[in-house]
């Protein structure tokens, strides 16, 4: 046990006292950043905060407001400026004063018919703001909860059809959650299994494994290679999870999202449940890859097809979300490589039976168990075979 503690501490501090370890770590939030930087960019730079006018010959806007600027609102809604003909507006724009004008039909309220009149310096805000213009002051006089209402549009909330589980359709972060903690599942997966594959080939390539195995058994040597780049994996994953928790804190209070909404308690376990297990077995069956390869460059392309099942579920999630109790849908939250993402991804639009959890949980943990037995039987056979592959059957043949 010590031995295998040993290389469980030396695997995990080679690879986090690493340069590249930090990048990695740090790859992920600052490309997040990133995109939401170039996204809040490209809206800035095509946006526009000059006035826009407009003519009514219908006379719908009588003594019409501007809109009220919403609390934390980066880009607020231009001036709307009232013109009484097309000649006036368009020397408006000629002059510099309106970005754009818009003219309202006669029949607009039958066919909400809208011309507008704009040139290179428009800005793309400016249709949409003259929209919410429009109206804003149509709503004027209505009692305040139906300008509220219309405004704001409907609360939609989607109930099974037994009646035991319902979710906001504004809930976003019940969909997002497995999704995203899918790609972050595969992210940490491959990073650990590609330090493990690696680590055990090159040790072979290089003949350091005719020295370890001198001091040390092949089942302890690979459950420790196993376990450190585990935790490397999880490392990763800890700190990305902590920097979106901390996301989840901060940019309400800066940015006009709305309230971030709450997940229970019980799906963060289910969650954790059904994602450690399926981490320690692909890891692991990626380790006993790279134990079974004659060289790295053939462990990779064979290591890749592991990560291809866990994606799956992904594709399917508009079927997964609108039909969770359908067949594809039980399916693939029961199969071991698919449950991960398809069973908390299901789990948030029915209940699911506890017979199911359970079972699914069971075969995570077999496999995991299984996965780690595997890939130190497979180091055994291969640690001392150079540029000639172990076939999976002789580690069954083996043991008996």
């Amino acid at each position: 046990m010590r031995k295998t503690w040993l290389i469980f501490v030396n695997e995990y501090k080679r690879h986090v006292m690493k340069k590249s370890f930090l990048f990695g770590i740090l790859s992920m939030p600052l490309f997040v950043g990133f995109m939401i930087l170039i996204g809040v960019l490209t809206v800035w730079l095509d946006y526009n905060k000059d006035p826009i006018g407009y003519v009514d010959t219908s006379f719908l806007l009588v003594n019409a407001q501007q809109l009220q600027p919403e609390e934390k609102q980066l880009f607020p809604s231009v001036t709307a400026i009232s013109f009484e003909s097309e000649e006036s507006a368009k020397s408006a724009m000629q002059a510099g004063t309106i970005q754009a004008y818009f003219i309202l039909s006669d029949n607009y309220l039958s066919t909400g018919e809208v011309t507008m009149v704009k040139d290179s310096r428009t800005g793309s805000n400016a249709s949409g703001d003259f929209g919410d213009f429009v109206v804003y002051n149509l709503l004027q006089g209505k009692p305040q909860d139906i300008v509220t209402r219309l405004s704001e549009g409907s609360n939609l909330i989607i109930r099974s059809l037994d009646g035991t589980r319902e979710m906001e359709a504004d809930n976003w972060l019940s969909i997002m959650l497995p999704v995203l903690s899918g790609v972050l599942f595969m992210i940490a997966v491959n990073i650990s299994g590609s330090y493990l594959l690696q680590a055990v080939v090159e040790e072979k390539e290089s003949r350091t494994m005719e020295i370890l195995v001198t001091s040390v058994s092949p089942e302890q040597l690979m459950i420790g290679k196993v376990m450190g780049n585990l935790l490397v994996g999880l490392t990763q994953l800890a700190v990305w999870i902590l920097f979106a928790i901390i996301a989840l804190m901060v940019v309400p209070s800066l940015l006009p999202i709305g309230e971030v909404p709450k997940i229970e308690l019980s799906y963060l376990l289910l969650m954790a449940a059904t994602l450690l297990p399926a981490f320690v077995m692909v890891a692991a069956a990626m380790g006993a890859v790279g134990a079974t390869a004659a060289e790295s460059r053939e462990a990779q392309q064979i290591a890749g097809w592991f990560t291809i099942p866990i994606m799956i579920p992904l594709y399917f999630t508009t079927s997964i979300m609108y039909n969770p109790n359908s067949a594809l849908s039980v399916g693939m939250s029961l199969f071991p490589l698919t449950a991960p993402i398809a069973l908390p991804l299901r789990a948030m639009f029915t209940n699911i039976p506890v017979w199911q959890i359970i079972l699914v949980i069971t075969v995570l943990c077999l496999l995991a168990v299984f996965a780690l037995w595997l890939s130190g039987r497979m180091f055994r056979l291969g640690m001392l075979r150079y540029g000639k592959r172990v076939r999976l059957r002789e580690a069954f043949e083996r043991a008996k």
